[in-house]
Formats: structure tokens, C-alpha cells, sequence
């Protein structure tokens, strides 16, 4: 008797086992092929991961404060200016980088995480694949004991 049903296997599921999930680290390989990519690249890289501290916010509020008296001896426009310009764009700047950058280890994990359920979805979609399989050769072989004693009238 022929088998009831063939399973062919999606291609998805064999990239899914040659590749791991990317993660922001590994965008940091900066194999360019311009040098000058290269080096725009890895100068910017540098620069954010410096800047992108709480250190940075640290010194850049204190950079910020040494300005402070000047602006409020000139009135009230030159403080608004001040806070706007100097203090808050120097300090957001270094804290904003700081919560990308936690932003981007959660997508991290978060993508770990989901490409660990596919694995898992994967080998149980394997794992039911194996039982039915296994179901369709009892099945069949019920179909021969049935055909065997009605004489061949069984049909499935």
C-alpha cells in the first residue's frame, strides 16, 4: 500500500538551524568595502559609545552649569536660551544614547527569545510529523489486515 502522506520539509526550517539571531552586536563587524566607510563607521562608532554613557551626562552637565551664572546675569531670555540650547541638548544627548542602547539589548533578548519558540515550534512540528507518520503505517497496515479478510474490498 502506497503512504498516505508525504512530508516535505519547509526550507525555512534549514536556514533556522545554519543561522543564530542577529543581535545589535553583531552589526558592529564593520567589514565595509569603501575605506572610508570603514573608518566613517568605526570613527562614529567610537564617538557613540563614548558619548553614549552616563558619565558623558555627567560631565557634559557640569560643562553646561559653568555657563549657567553668564545666562543669568543677562535676564530671563538668555536663561530659556540656555537651558534649551546648552544644558538640555548637552545632557539628552549622552542619556537618550544610554536608553537606545538598553532599547537595543531587550530587542536583543526579545529576538533571542522568539527565534528559541521557532526552534522549539520546529521540533515539535517534527516531533508530530514523526507521530503521524508513525499513525499512517498503523493505519495502513489495519487497512491490509481489513483488505486481507474482506477479500480486497477495503478501500482508505
Amino acid at each position: 500500500m502506497s503512504k498516505i502522506y508525504e512530508y516535505v520539509r519547509h526550507p525555512r526550517s534549514d536556514e533556522l538551524r545554519a543561522h543564530k539571531p542577529v543581535k545589535s552586536a553583531d552589526l558592529r563587524n564593520l567589514n565595509h568595502q569603501n575605506p572610508f566607510v570603514r573608518l566613517n563607521a568605526r570613527f562614529g562608532l567610537k564617538i557613540t559609545l563614548v558619548v553614549g554613557t552616563m558619565w558623558c551626562a555627567y560631565v557634559f552637565t557640569i560643562i553646561a552649569l559653568f555657563a549657567l551664572p553668564s545666562a543669568v546675569k543677562q535676564g530671563t531670555y538668555f536663561i530659556v536660551v540656555w537651558l534649551s540650547s546648552s544644558f538640555l541638548q548637552l545632557v539628552l544627548l549622552p542619556i537618550i544614547i544610554v536608553g537606545q542602547n538598553i532599547q537595543a539589548k531587550a530587542a536583543d533578548k526579545r529576538a533571542e527569545d522568539t527565534y528559541k519558540d521557532a526552534e522549539a515550534v520546529l521540533k515539535e512540528a517534527e516531533e508530530i510529523q514523526k507521530h503521524l507518520l508513525a499513525q499512517d503505517e498503523a493505519i495502513s497496515s489495519i487497512v491490509e489486515r481489513l483488505e486481507k479478510l474482506t477479500g480486497g474490498t477495503t478501500k482508505v
